[in-house]
């Protein structure tokens, strides 16, 4: 299993910050660098939760969000995934910091293929800053 943390200090408030991270509409796509609109569909919606796929033809995944309204934190369960299966996934904890926002976000990541463990070892390494630049435009990130 791989686990990375890192954070990032966005200019958007905690409230703001919960709300990019939990807009399932069709703008989603445009917003987030790593989501196309081929592999982009919501599968169920509730108010605290949702189930969707989301991501590219190279790596996407199936995954069921959770939060709380005003919450400081969204929880994501992978559910299926090209490159990793089922297991692991994302939490992003927000903290008011200055007149932004702290995101910690921490990945876990349980590979199910060789393809999958490779890239999993990699990940420590190359995700961190590759992960902060694809959250920096759409967490307005500084």
């Amino acid at each position: 299993m791989a686990v990375v943390r890192f954070h990032l200090v966005s200019a958007l408030s905690p409230e703001d910050v919960l709300e990019v991270l939990t807009d399932f509409s069709p703008s989603r796509a445009e917003a987030w660098p790593t989501i196309d609109t081929e592999h982009f569909k919501v599968h169920e919606l509730g108010d605290t939760w949702a189930e969707v796929t989301e991501g590219t033809a190279a790596a996407w995944e199936r995954a069921r969000y959770e939060w709380e309204r005003g919450g400081d934190t969204v929880t994501i369960t992978t559910l299926d995934s090209k490159l990793f299966g089922a297991g692991g996934g994302w939490v992003f904890r927000m903290v008011p910091e200055g007149d932004g926002t702290r995101v910690d976000v921490e990945l876990t990541r349980q590979p199910s293929t060789f393809k999958g463990k490779v890239l999993a070892a990699l990940l420590p390494v190359v995700a961190p800053s590759s992960l902060r630049k694809s959250f920096a435009g759409p967490l307005r990130a500084k």
